[in-house]
């Protein structure tokens, strides 16, 4: 039987929620997951690594290869170790080189230089952690973000400024008016253009709009592969606004979709039902992609705006399983 390949775009920890979520499908559905993940990030020890050594920012692609590592207890020991982050050493300084750096994003880092291709880099530690998918940047060059943003100084509510980097974006007080990268025109990797050309099913959120899953659209190779792929679209909504989404309504995120890459046609749009706020903006927008408005209720119970992976996954198995 041919599994059904499922390509699912983002960064950071909503496509970690993403592909938790794929995951908990396996048992009922035979999946070929691939990550194909945004690499613009500059903060943290990803900035610092990219700052000093170069090459793409490892943070986003190391927690999507920890959300798909195996199940054995070694391989969930090393998933963990994926994840150690140094403190900072006892009678240590400003000097502790290695203070606040994930041990994945170092590994990461030696892959690349050692075997001079980030792909197999990811490739190799995918086998690490016994992945049950594939992890791919979605540029094999890093990418920083720009933004013009309206009254992100609040003694000046109208004036527009451009805001640089991932990071600035994100925590940025004011609203997002527009959103470029820069190279505007970035290589798409390969690898990703191919597993979009063959995918089954492209899965766009949950995760942060401007800086996780619009970027995707911005690289010239992967949108026209998103547009022409036989796939099927699902976009995956958040449970609340972020910062950087300030003002933004759940319907609103679907139009910046559709402004980013206008020939974007979408099948599913599934949203929260507690979250979802007017049902029927959310409905109308997604129409307006060509989609249909799925409810489920997908977050955790405590009230927490995340993201449960098995509810998630339980309301997948449907969609996913569903015939053409």
């Amino acid at each position: 039987m041919i599994p059904t390949r499922v390509v699912a775009f983002g960064g950071g920890h909503g496509l970690s929620a993403s592909l938790r979520a794929l995951r908990h499908c396996v048992p009922e559905l035979d999946l070929d997951i691939t990550a194909v993940v945004t690499v613009g990030d500059d903060g943290g020890s990803s900035g610092r690594l990219r700052a000093e050594r170069g090459g793409l920012p490892p943070g986003d692609l190391r927690q999507a290869l920890v959300a798909l590592a195996g199940d054995h207890p070694a391989t969930r020991r090393s998933a963990a170790l994926f994840q150690h982050r140094f403190a900072a050493g006892d009678g240590a300084g400003a000097g502790d080189s290695l203070a606040g750096h994930a041990v994945g994003n170092l590994l990461l880092n030696g892959l690349t230089e050692l075997l001079g291709d980030p792909v197999a880099a990811l490739d190799h530690a995918g086998a690490m952690l016994g992945a049950v998918g594939r992890v791919l940047p979605m540029s094999c060059q890093p990418v920083d973000i720009e933004a013009r943003v309206r009254g992100a100084n609040p003694g000046h509510p109208d004036e527009v400024r451009t805001v640089r980097g991932q990071h600035q974006v994100a925590v940025t007080s004011g609203r997002v008016e527009s959103l470029r990268l820069t190279p505007a025109a970035p290589a798409a990797c390969p690898e990703a253009v191919a597993a979009v050309r063959a995918a089954d099913w492209l899965i766009f959120g949950p995760g942060s709009w401007y800086t996780s899953v619009l970027p995707h659209l911005l690289v010239p190779q992967l949108a026209d592969a998103i547009v022409s792929s036989p796939a099927r679209r699902l976009v995956t909504l958040n449970l609340v606004a972020e910062k950087e989404t300030h003002g933004l309504s759940l319907a609103d995120h679907l139009d910046t979709l559709r402004r980013y890459l206008p020939e974007l046609k979408v099948d599913m749009v599934l949203a929260d039902s507690t979250a979802v706020g007017d049902p029927e903006a959310v409905a109308g927008a997604a129409e307006s992609l060509g989609a249909r408005l799925v409810l489920a209720p997908v977050a955790v119970l405590d009230g927490a705006p995340r993201h449960d992976p098995a509810a998630l996954g339980a309301a997948l198995v449907p969609v996913l399983g569903a015939d053409r």
